[in-house]
């Protein structure tokens, strides 16, 4: 079932003390922020169909989000996908089979929408996996479409990014922290796009 509008404009606090960690990255991503790369799209795909070979008809939708979905938007060299399974909660029909084709399965959320955390190395990707009735994965669509559309949100947002990674890297903090600066900015955005769409006043 799909989610509703109140879920997608509910704000869900996060709260790191849920996160089942399984394992830890070999690779540690760099915060840093790079030009926008051609090749982004390329790679999405190449990790798409992987994606679906390996788990066919449990895909019910593989989706490039993040800042490497919109052209012309700098971000970190990092390919962020939303994955939705047919049922989350069932790890056997997912979890060995995109394994077995690159992914590292590194955490699990129960309480943030019981969401499921892999990364790929080569090329460099974030693997988000929800279930159907999971708001976030709308709301990373509605994001990336209203930055794609609206070329002063787009150049806010790549200032933010910036500053973020900037102030995060001198501070010697981690990821979270970089995520963490950009939130006002995301909310900000968020709350034009969901305007425009009629889902609030």
């Amino acid at each position: 079932m799909a989610p509703s509008i109140e879920a997608i404009i509910k704000e869900y606090p996060y709260g790191p003390e849920g996160v089942q960690r399984i394992a830890h990255r070999r690779i540690k991503n760099e915060i840093e922020i790079t030009e926008p790369d051609p090749s982004w799209p390329q790679s999405f795909q190449i990790l798409k169909d992987r994606i679906i070979s390996a788990l066919g008809s449990t895909a019910v939708s593989v989706e490039h989000v993040g800042s490497t979905s919109v052209a012309g938007l700098p971000a970190k060299p990092v390919i962020d996908i939303d994955l939705i399974v047919v049922d989350v909660l069932d790890e056997a029909s997912y979890v060995l089979q995109l394994e077995a084709v690159g992914f590292h399965f590194l955490l699990r959320e129960p309480a943030w929408h019981e969401h499921r955390f892999f990364c790929n190395y080569e090329p460099s990707a974030n693997l988000h996996v929800f279930g159907p009735d999971s708001p976030e994965t709308e709301k990373h669509k509605i994001f990336r479409n209203w930055l794609s559309k609206t070329p002063a949100d787009k150049e806010m947002y790549a200032a933010v990014k910036r500053e973020a990674a900037e102030a995060t890297r001198t501070a010697g903090e981690t990821m979270h922290e970089y995520t963490e600066r950009k939130n006002d900015c995301i909310r900000e955005i968020l709350g034009r796009a969901f305007r425009d769409l009629g889902y609030i006043q």
